[in-house]
């Protein structure tokens, strides 16, 4: 009887256990699998790709529907909108000719030009370069279409102004080859092993291709001479059958006494000249990170419009003060501007380096948050002197879209204007004085914009995360002149889909409002508790959410839901696009990784909903969010259960110099003789584990090394602790073709673990792709 009773009450205990699914099948992962982009995407329709402007105003653009997809004609001084050609007609043309199949809908090409005329549109079906008569409808071989030119990827620095000649590096110095006839000029011969001109390395970042700014007339060439000579080597190794291959590369690290620097030059092109900066050198950053160029071309620099002098500017080491100089291109003798310095990292942008030198007016639009929000600033440009400020208030200036210099106008991009939503941005004007602030785009959401050639139109496309998106058409000033496209997702919808839950809570101190998305499954179960997955990237030049437009699938956070969790990423404290002090609050230490607002929004989420089992909680990021996720493990291991850290920076001084440098600041000792990133590094804390563990690396990782991760592995060793080990010995940071792989171990991981029951076994993942492209 006592047997019994003890029985009795076990199954009493245990039995909801009982009901509950003990494994997930194929079935369930194949279900999951279903809401990835792959599988998503093929069920938008409307949805427009980016305008292709051309002469008078017009554009056009092609639109995805059920039935394939259709180019569209856009008149925008008429506000006009025609079928861009005759698509059944040209499709039954090229049908014959190419002795293919292809129906109206279903186009080989994507893209397509119209002739100088109008008369004809060119192609390419992938194998051949075709042109159709928009009279007759004739299709013909188009024998005068013309391979395109390598650019910047390969010239790097790219063709010039006028488009004859484009420069490269061989051995060490800096060409010139003349684009018609492939003549190479040498125009320096100094160049040396690691003390090249216009190398292309960032530590992290490393190429063949020439880092330069041409003049305007195509004659001369703002450069660099790279000086990495006593530069610490970065090393990896392949694994392979046979002597692996050794890869060696300068790659300095935060505290470095040596680090790579750039010995300014200035190039004359037609009778070859090297023309030195009279300047010590500067050190390789630039006001937005240590990656001086964009595109090829070297950034934070800006010709006059007559070739005469550059402006540029100089970035300290710790990212703390920047000089703004002008340099006679004749002499180099340089001069000071002016200078600002921050008491943390200075940043001159959002999306991308927002200064700008107005040659003919003499002045310069500088981007500061010296007032605590990015802002633009007017100054002299010949003098140095400050004029005024332009844009003020609590928001902040994201993009710089367009200068009108005859009107002394700015047309920007910024975010916090508009009230909800700080992420979302919006399309702006201003005159150079402050006054006739505007706002062009008044709808809710994230904004995107394309200007005419003309500059007198553009298209605007606005969205929220559960919002598709609108397409419209405004002239400059705002005035909307048609509506283009509304995405529909009815048939998305149709298939199970459904949107992300915008939250928000208020940050660790309380006060401060943070923001995310919540991902819970399809067919969720209100009155049953489900386990956290918190995404995170912490930036802090990033966060998890990246955008806040419309997505139908943000990597696999509705897929992973749909196995039985819910699924939160969060913008927390210390991430961009919001004020200085906000992206502040966690400078010099990194390891915060955002970490504090993930357990208040998480328990905030909790006492909200009663589905949201907070007792369960797991957390997974790659690379910045690799790091965090360690870190979750280890700083707080009684609230985070189970994490999988990808491709993690764990040891900031083991990862590129910039990176810490600009984040934490240089490298010293505090009072008691111990590096200030020590406490900041992950394998320190490795032994507060108490949780599971997954960690994953690709040995080749040139942008994070992976003796980041080993360095964890070996003080979990140490410590006695478990963990569970993924190595991809032959992939880069993001692990390549293993990139499905990597899911399905990290979907089984989160099940087993968290979820609780078993994964099926080697779930194979398929491919789809939207048969419209």
């Amino acid at each position: 009887m006592k047997h019994f009773t003890v029985i009795f009450l076990l199954l009493v205990f245990v039995s909801p256990i009982f009901a509950q699914k003990t494994a997930l099948t194929a079935e369930d992962y194949k279900r999951a699998e279903s809401f990835l982009a792959y599988n998503t995407q093929k069920y938008i329709d409307n949805a427009v790709g980016r305008p292709t402007w051309f002469a008078g105003d017009r554009f056009w653009y092609r639109k995805l529907t059920p039935q394939g997809s259709e180019f569209i004609l856009v008149n925008a001084a008429k506000g006009t909108k025609a079928a861009a050609f005759n698509q059944q007609k040209l499709a039954a043309s090229l049908s014959a000719v190419s002795g293919k199949n292809y129906t109206a809908f279903m186009l080989p090409f994507e893209s397509f030009t119209y002739s100088a005329d109008d008369k004809f549109v060119s192609f390419s079906d992938g194998s051949k370069q075709w042109k159709a008569d928009l009279k007759t409808y004739e299709v013909m071989e188009d024998s005068d279409a013309k391979p395109k030119p390598a650019g910047r990827n390969f010239f790097g620095g790219g063709f010039s102004p006028d488009g004859k000649k484009a420069v490269l590096i061989k051995d060490y110095n800096l060409w010139v080859r003349d684009v018609a006839s492939g003549k190479l000029t040498q125009l320096t011969t100094d160049g040396t092993k690691d003390f090249g001109y216009a190398t292309d390395n960032a530590g992290w970042k490393h190429s063949d291709r020439a880092i330069a700014k041409w003049s305007s007339d195509s004659k001369k060439i703002f450069t660099f001479q790279q000086d990495e000579r006593k530069v610490g080597d970065m090393y990896l190794v392949t694994t392979n059958v046979g002597h692996p291959k050794l890869e060696a590369w300068k790659y300095p690290l935060p505290g470095d006494s040596i680090v790579a620097m750039l010995h300014r030059v200035i190039i004359e092109v037609e009778t070859p000249k090297v023309i030195r900066l009279q300047i010590a050198p500067d050190f390789h950053r630039a006001t937005l990170g240590d990656d001086i160029s964009s595109g090829g071309e070297l950034s934070d620099a800006a010709w006059s419009e007559d070739g005469s002098h550059i402006v540029f500017v100089s970035t300290s080491r710790d990212h703390k003060n920047e000089k703004v100089r002008v340099v006679n291109a004749a002499t180099g003798v340089v001069k000071e501007l002016f200078e600002e310095t921050s008491p943390t990292q200075f940043e001159s942008g959002q999306y991308g380096i927002s200064w700008r030198y107005l040659s003919k007016a003499k002045e310069l639009i500088w981007y500061s948050e010296k007032d605590n929000w990015g802002h633009l600033y007017l100054y002299d440009a010949a003098t140095g002197k400050f004029k005024n400020q332009i844009t003020k208030g609590d928001w902040v200036v994201t993009q710089l879209i367009k200068i009108d210099e005859k009107n002394r106008v700015i047309y920007f991009m910024a975010n916090s204007k508009e009230p909800g939503n700080p992420y979302y941005s919006h399309f702006y004007k201003i005159n150079y004085d402050g006054s006739g602030l505007a706002l062009l785009t008044p709808e809710k959401g994230v904004h995107s914009v394309s200007l005419s050639p003309s500059e007198n139109f553009f298209t605007d496309t606005y969205s929220e995360p559960d919002v598709a998106p609108v397409t419209v058409l405004r002239n400059l000033n705002g005035k909307l002149i048609t509506e283009l496209e509304k995405t529909d997702v009815s048939r998305l919808r149709a298939a199970g889909w459904k949107p992300p839950i915008p939250f928000s809570t208020k940050a660790h101190d309380g006060k401060t409002d943070v923001y995310g998305l919540m991902y819970t499954p399809v067919n969720m179960d209100s009155t049953k508790k489900y386990p956290v997955v918190d995404y995170i990237y912490p930036g802090p030049q990033g966060g998890s959410v990246r955008t806040w437009a419309f997505n139908p699938s943000r990597r696999d956070n509705q897929a992973l839901a749909e196995l039985g969790f819910i699924v939160v990423e969060l913008e927390g404290t210390s991430n961009p696009l919001r004020s200085k002090s906000f992206h502040d609050m966690s400078y010099g230490n990194m390891a915060d990784n955002t970490l504090p607002d993930q357990v208040s929004a998480i328990r905030q989420l909790a006492a909200k909903y009663a589905w949201i089992d907070s007792s369960r909680v797991g957390m997974h990021g790659h690379s910045g969010g690799g790091f965090a996720t360690a870190c979750a493990m280890f700083m707080y291991p009684d609230f985070f259960k189970v994490g999988i850290s990808e491709s993690g920076n764990h040891e900031n001084r083991n990862y590129e110099d910039d990176w810490g440098e600009r984040y934490i600041g240089l490298d010293k000792q505090n009072a008691k003789g111990v590096s200030i990133y020590e406490a900041q590094a992950n394998q320190v804390h490795a032994k507060k584990l108490k949780g599971k563990l997954m960690i994953a690396h690709g040995m080749m990782d040139d942008n994070v090394p992976p003796y980041n991760s080993l360095l964890v592995i070996e003080a979990l060793a140490k410590a006695n602790k478990d963990y569970d080990l993924v190595i991809f010995p032959n992939s880069r940071h993001g692990y390549g073709a293993y990139g499905p792989y990597m899911m399905r171990k990290r979907w089984d991981y989160f099940v087993k673990n968290l979820l609780g029951v078993e994964p099926p076994k080697e779930y194979l993942f398929g491919s789809g792709s939207d048969p419209r492209n």
